[in-house]
């Protein structure tokens, strides 16, 4: 029996994308409210009922969320070019060697109805 769980944090940040052409609204500095949905996947363990201890998952989170953070993305290392792709790449590879049964990253920006989800 396979089961995902999820947890979920939002962060507030800004960022630029400098291949726009002058004048285009994403080119110069503008920030987001973002949502992050990370899941695992696997059978419950038979001693704890827990695929992963969603405690131990909400730090590892916390930690990303205070990398992320009212920060410009483009300064964060490993994000210069900070797409809801690259975004959720970026939190993926974070996670990955923590949990190895990762199996999806979704990132959001409900205010402009967009989203992004990496299944590494």
């Amino acid at each position: 029996m396979t089961v995902e769980i999820s947890y979920r944090f939002g962060f507030d940040a800004a960022h630029h994308f400098d291949h726009f052409p002058e004048g285009h609204p994403n080119r110069g500095m503008h920030g987001h409210s973002f949502h992050v949905e990370v899941a695992i996947e696997g059978e419950p363990d038979p001693a704890t009922g827990f695929v992963a201890d969603l405690g131990d998952l909400e730090g590892a989170c916390g930690d990303l969320r205070k990398a992320l953070d009212h920060k410009v993305l483009n300064d964060v290392p490993g994000l210069a070019k900070p797409s809801l792709e690259n975004i959720s790449i970026w939190i993926w590879k974070r996670l990955k060697p923590r949990y190895a049964a990762l199996s999806r990253v979704t990132i959001l920006r409900d205010s402009a109805g967009q989203s992004c989800t990496y299944r590494g």
